[in-house]
């Protein structure tokens, strides 16, 4: 999937403009204040204040604006230009400095020249990788010694099973590129937009491997039986703020949250 890139920069600049209004996003809600940092992340980035955090695939910088917000210095990086646009629109909105960067991860270390406290990264983003060995590489990179890498991401057991999650239809495993056309989006699944869009699946011992493999030591693991998101079909709240897949209750991971220290 050589033009991988350019077909999800598309999807992902069409997106925009439905999540800005959606109720997902509470836009108005956030420049008032709010924060989208949920507790499954705060709990494992602590004190902040006065620490230099890179933010991988940003999308339109709520979170890095949220962490900005705790007294950090942030840059957010993403693929797609209209989410930076957006993103520091937003910053601007919010009375932050937030600084903010168009790129796709891999091209990265072309255009930053920093070392960072924290490399962040959150939900819905490592499926849009084809190369995780790669994405270990920048995480390094960018780390200063002793920093960390903190992540959540949706849990690849999730990724197995169709959109309604009556079967499984996808390989757990990176078998090969995932190419499918998708109507509206995750934040409104009546958004009148349609993308093509290319993803890949990993598993957690991909993730896991790469990470220890470019001298990250894993110091937490966590699992969660539910997720912050109502961002999959058919889900119910069985707590405020927590979502489940129903006819799997707690039987199923849907979330899992990690910290990796240079070495």
């Amino acid at each position: 999937m050589e033009n991988y890139l350019e077909i999800n920069k598309k999807s992902w600049n069409a997106k925009v403009e439905p999540h800005l209004k959606s109720d997902f996003y509470f836009v108005d809600e956030f420049v008032n204040g709010r924060t989208s940092l949920n507790s499954i992340e705060l709990d494992l980035l602590g004190e902040i204040k006065g620490k230099t955090i890179l933010h991988l695939q940003c999308h339109f910088g709520q979170d890095s604006i949220s962490l900005s917000r705790m007294g950090a210095k942030v840059t957010g990086i993403d693929l797609s230009d209209k989410a930076i646009d957006t993103a520091r629109e937003l910053a601007q909105q919010c009375n932050t400095n937030t600084e903010f960067i168009c790129s796709d991860v891999y091209n990265l270390p072309n255009i930053l020249d920093q070392k960072f406290d924290i490399v962040y990264t959150s939900y819905g983003t490592i499926g849009w990788l084809p190369d995780l060995e790669k994405w270990a590489d920048i995480i390094n990179h960018f780390l200063k010694p002793e920093g960390q890498f903190i992540m959540a991401e949706f849990h690849p057991v999730v990724w197995m099973f169709d959109d309604d999650f009556t079967k499984v239809a996808y390989n757990y495993f990176n078998e090969k590129p995932i190419v499918e056309t998708y109507e509206g989006t995750y934040a409104d699944q009546s958004a009148s937009i349609v993308q093509e869009y290319v993803m890949w699946n990993h598993s957690l011992a991909e993730v896991l491997d790469n990470l220890i493999k470019k001298d990250l030591q894993l110091n937490t693991f966590r699992e969660f039986d539910w997720s912050h998101y109502p961002c999959f079909r058919h889900v119910d709240e069985f707590e405020t703020g927590k979502w489940r897949i129903p006819q799997f209750g707690n039987k199923i991971p849907l979330v899992y949250a990690l910290i990796a220290q240079k070495k």
